[in-house]
């Protein structure tokens, strides 16, 4: 209740804050409210029928805002908590502004952010998904996020260049603020792009320090992510490649042995995915297709592929239903699960039905 209590306190403010600043700066209030039935079948607890929130995109309440210095030189911000529509409560663990939380400075040079953002690699994943990390076919069910599962660093600076004739750069550092160890629990993520006309490609990185404060020694988490895009039009094509290596570079949604193996999974150390996609836009319908196959190196062999579809029907500019499907496949008891863009999943397929709007 206290925390209800402060959510509301804290939106309150910063809305009357938006109202008042509106004259002096652009400030915006935005979301998304997504929310559906799933079916997930399985598990070794049995299948799992609920209502529940962000399954193609997490529902949030944001606002962002810029201020023209002058000269060419621009301030923003941008503070998004996520929001669990089924329930009312907070996401991400029941942060205020868990999605993401940053200021930052942008001009000729490019832009720099300071605060808890995506990572360069997570944005490569999104870019490469035809399901954009979402809904059943969740390209994450399978390949990493970043080198630690997460998609957001926190006490992050980032630094994003200008184009260069399509082409763009990212570089981040994220502290790890541990007493006495500068290096445990830091993260570093760099990506690099190119657009011209159709084609688009992008490569991400992402390295973990796994270290804390008494553990120390351990394997980073390295993830190289490489992917690719074709707009024919008619259809776009979705094409990636990735590496991962270390401790936690490809970490399982579920760590609850989901499949009540009497040896529970464990994630892979040392392994590659590829990903094979398709997005289909007619009309105001959208079809979405992926394959998605994990090569585990270890000596454990625990490879996985996962076949996805989803339909979308946009209502509106701002308003779709949709329907999605998947399914894994585990090998040598691998404990991959179907989840959506904000869950882990239960079991080895789902069906997930529902509504989303913007605004």
């Amino acid at each position: 209740m206290k925390k209800t209590s402060l959510a509301l306190a804290i939106f309150g403010a910063i809305s009357a804050f938006a109202g008042s600043a509106m004259a002096q700066s652009s400030v915006t209030i935005y979301g998304i409210v997504d929310t559906g039935i799933a079916l997930e079948r399985g598990g070794s607890a049995g299948s799992v029928s609920k209502l529940t929130s962000g399954i193609g995109s997490g529902s949030r309440l944001g606002f962002k805002g810029t201020e023209d210095l002058g000269g060419g030189l621009s301030a923003f911000f941008l503070l998004e908590s996520g929001i669990n529509v089924d329930t009312g409560s907070l996401g991400q663990g029941g942060l205020m502004f868990g999605r993401q939380a940053y200021v930052g400075v942008k001009g000729d040079f490019g832009t720099l952010t300071a605060g808890r953002q995506y990572t360069p690699e997570y944005l490569t994943l999104a870019f490469a998904d035809p399901f954009v990390t979402g809904f059943a076919g969740d390209a994450a069910n399978i390949m990493p996020n970043s080198g630690a599962g997460s998609s957001r660093m926190d006490n992050t600076l980032k630094y994003v260049t200008p184009s260069f004739d399509g082409l763009t750069g990212e570089l981040a550092y994220g502290f790890g603020e541990t007493a006495g160890d500068t290096s445990a629990g830091r993260q570093l993520g760099a990506a690099i792009a190119y657009t011209s006309g159709p084609f688009a490609v992008r490569l991400g990185y992402h390295n973990r320090n796994n270290d804390t404060a008494t553990l120390k020694n351990t394997d980073d988490g390295k993830t190289t992510l490489l992917a690719a895009t074709y707009d024919f039009g008619v259809a776009k094509a979705h094409l990636a490649y990735g590496v991962n290596k270390g401790l936690n570079s490809s970490p399982l949604r579920n760590t609850a042995n989901p499949f009540g193996s009497l040896i529970a999974p464990t994630a892979s150390t040392d392994s590659t995915d590829f990903l094979l996609g398709v997005t289909v836009p007619f009309g105001n319908n959208k079809i979405l297709a992926s394959y998605i196959r994990k090569d585990d190196k270890t000596v454990k062999n625990q490879d996985a592929s996962q076949l996805a579809v989803a339909y979308i029907y946009s209502l509106s500019k701002r308003t779709d239903l949709y329907a999605a499907y998947a399914k894994i496949d585990n090998k040598n008891g691998a404990g991959y699960t179907v989840g959506s863009a904000i869950e882990a999943g239960s079991g080895d397929s789902a069906l997930h039905v529902g509504i989303r709007h913007s605004f």
